[in-house]
């Protein structure tokens, strides 16, 4: 059997998990929207950035260990929200848990994660500092009251808070692959299924994903009632005093999802929020957008170097981080390669993934002579 450190780059386990899983699944996890061109600037604009190298430095040290919103990390590398995790492999959350508190790094869980908030870890076996939680907004603020509470009650220590989707996204790519919530049978399904045996019987076993954190405000616990929940009732259109509400019931730290504009990361950090998470929800919900990256150095010059910024979208590897964290970021989350790692060996797979990300990181700043990441934030300054 292959193992996962036989494969050397990301797009090496991108194949792999394409191979692993079933199209539909695979279609999801990879779909942007409209013409998609939103997904493919995200990993293109990284080409922009280039270093200067300098040498003759004398021997170098790097440490990636950095501390964000008080808090220490071994490096700045952070496990992204994905919803419906499980149709990529089941209890995929908790292996990603797994990971995150076995490296020193944050794993965030969605709101339509297929874990919930009380057994993505039951056991209470991870610490508090790599467990954070993206909420999608409810429209009934008595529901957003007990998710609040939820969260806090499981030993979450950073609530992640979504605005950027005030309406729900095509992803015409993830219909045409047969997408849909619940799946409806079809030949192609079946086929499909019989094509990734070691997945269709995990599934079986695990039973079929379900929306567990917001099955329990739903009369009808099937799918498709939880799925028109979600789509009626969670995210759309919020103001600030939503996020002034959030603020005033959450007492850790509080971030905000989805900013692009600098005039939002103003207003959001004016309303208390302790930071701001920089990204276009990986190309998947609007495809008409300025490039996230383009975006985290306007919102670094308007908020000064200080402020902490979050960004994710389009990071495929370390020195797509390193570029983040040059262009304005204090941290750095990704989605999709550690599901890529997930789909194709499991736990084993999502720890390549990391252990990819974070060697190619540390190689990448050797090559340009910084030792820290403080200096490597420091470094426009003498390129």
């Amino acid at each position: 059997m292959a193992k996962a450190n036989k494969y050397h780059t990301i797009e090496a386990l991108r194949k792999q998990c394409q191979k692993r899983i079933p199209n539909v699944a695979f279609e999801y996890l990879e779909s942007g929207t409209e013409k998609e061109n939103a997904l493919n600037s995200n990993k293109s604009q990284f080409e922009s950035i280039q270093f200067i190298p300098r040498f003759c430095l004398g021997e170098k040290t790097v440490d990636l260990k950095t501390t964000f919103l008080n808090q220490p990390f071994s490096c700045p590398i952070g496990i992204a929200p994905v919803g419906l995790t499980g149709l990529i492999w089941p209890n995929a959350e908790k292996h990603l848990l797994k990971i995150a508190d076995k490296n020193g790094i944050p794993f965030c869980l969605s709101t339509v994660a297929t874990c919930s908030p009380e057994d993505v870890d039951s056991q209470n076996e991870f610490s508090s500092q790599s467990k954070w939680f993206q909420l999608y907004p409810p429209k009934d603020i008595d529901i957003l009251n007990s998710l609040l509470k939820r969260v806090e009650d499981n030993g979450f220590s950073t609530l992640v808070v979504t605005i950027d989707i005030p309406a729900p996204s095509r992803r015409e790519r993830s219909r045409h692959a047969g997408l849909s919530m619940p799946l409806k049978f079809s030949f192609r399904l079946l086929v499909d299924g019989l094509r990734h045996p070691k997945w269709t019987l995990a599934t079986l076993l695990n039973g079929f994903p379900r929306l567990k954190t917001v099955e329990s405000y739903v009369n009808n616990n099937s799918l498709k009632f939880v799925s028109r929940f979600i789509g009626n009732r969670l995210g759309g259109v919020i103001d600030w005093k939503y996020i002034e509400h959030i603020r005033s019931k959450w007492n850790g730290p509080l971030i905000i999802k989805g900013v692009l504009h600098p005039d939002d990361a103003i207003k959001a950090k004016q309303v208390g929020c302790d930071s701001i998470y920089v990204s276009n929800h990986g190309g998947r919900q609007f495809d008409g957008g300025s490039a996230p990256l383009y975006q985290l150095m306007k919102i670094r010059e308007v908020l000064g170097p200080d402020y902490p910024l979050v960004y994710d979208s389009g990071i495929r590897s370390g020195l797509d981080i390193m570029k983040a964290i040059y262009a304005g970021a204090d941290f750095v989350f990704v989605g999709r390669p550690f599901m890529y790692g997930i789909g194709s060996f499991q736990e084993e797979g999502a720890q390549q993934v990391f252990d990819i990300f974070e060697d190619q990181l540390r190689n990448n700043m050797m090559q340009i002579g910084v030792e820290t990441i403080g200096e490597l934030k420091s470094l426009k300054n003498n390129q």
